[in-house]
């Protein structure tokens, strides 16, 4: 191979390697490619001439000429946030609301001719809704009722935007603030609340515990009552067991008579068998009979001669 050869060859080479690039610009020129979830809109002196949305690459070759253009349109779902929206609830009171918009094309032509500027129109539309909507509804009701007002809010701004070509998927309502000095009154007013309360269960507390306490003092008046009422009776009924035997009676008489002469000296009863009076129940029965009354003091030692004495 001589060096005319290898220069031809090499010269063959570069314009292969040059036409590549060129091929590639030209195809690119005359071809319009479409991605799955986007529409192309081909405009002819700034007219809607064709529109495509099924995804590939299609051929136009008009498109080289300079008075015809190509925009793309995305058709999948979006979003947008709309951040510091200030709203005056039904009391005047400013909020400030955070909204979470869904939405996606579903007309192209109309989203890119029917409005100027969608983005922002969405903006002010969003803005104008909340105020609508929002206006009407207290603090209270925008923070607990966020679901259903979002719903109402969709219901609303789609109306609108069903002009545009756009669907409105989703509303949400983010975030609900207040001013700094609004929700410092706020704060106040639910601590002095929180204050009224706690001082109202400590006194009905307090009115509780009294009354319980009063309950039970008189719960235990009445048994101790009761109970003092009980040892009268039973010296009621040992005196009407002791009626039954006379020689019994008579000695208690005499006994308590003498133990009222002197009142220091012990009286003891002493040497009861077994089935008659103890000797401390005999200790404790008031006299009957004789026109005599009053206690007797009494000791009880044991004693086996079955006697009854005085000391």
């Amino acid at each position: 191979m001589n060096t005319s050869d290898v220069m031809r060859l090499a010269i063959g080479a570069a314009i292969g390697l040059f036409s590549i690039p060129l091929l590639a610009l030209l195809l690119r020129a005359v071809t319009i490619q479409v991605e799955d979830g986007e529409a192309v809109l081909v405009t002819t002196f700034g007219k809607l001439s064709a529109m495509y949305k099924k995804p590939g690459l299609c051929f136009l070759p008009a498109k080289v000429m300079p008075w015809v253009s190509t925009t793309k349109v995305s058709l999948r779902r979006d979003f947008r946030c709309f951040e510091g929206v200030h709203v005056n609830d039904a009391r005047g009171t400013t909020v400030i609301v955070d909204l979470w918009v869904e939405y996606r094309v579903a007309d192209p032509t109309k989203a890119i001719f029917s409005v100027a500027d969608w983005n922002r129109s969405l903006q002010n539309l969003v803005a104008h809704a909340a105020t609508s909507i929002l206006g009407n509804r207290d603090f209270r009701q925008i923070l607990c009722d966020r679901t259903e007002l979002g719903t109402l809010l969709a219901e609303d701004i789609s109306l609108e935007t069903a002009r545009w070509g756009i669907a409105i998927e989703l509303v949400f309502i983010r975030n609900v603030s207040l001013l700094p000095e609004v929700s410092r009154q706020i704060f106040e007013a639910i601590a002095a609340r929180l204050e009224r309360a706690k001082a109202h269960v400590e006194e009905d507390g307090r009115l509780r515990v009294a009354r319980l306490e009063a309950d039970t003092g008189l719960r235990v008046a009445e048994l101790v009552a009761d109970a003092k009422g009980q040892y009268p009776a039973a010296v009621g009924r040992a005196l009407a067991k002791m009626k039954t035997n006379p020689a019994v009676l008579k000695a208690y008489d005499e006994l308590y008579r003498l133990s009222l002469l002197r009142p220091h000296r012990t009286v003891t009863f002493r040497g009861f068998e077994s089935g008659e009076v103890r000797a401390a129940d005999a200790a404790m029965i008031l006299p009957h009979g004789n026109g005599s009354s009053g206690h007797a003091s009494a000791a009880l030692p044991a004693r086996a001669d079955g006697r009854i004495g005085r000391s």
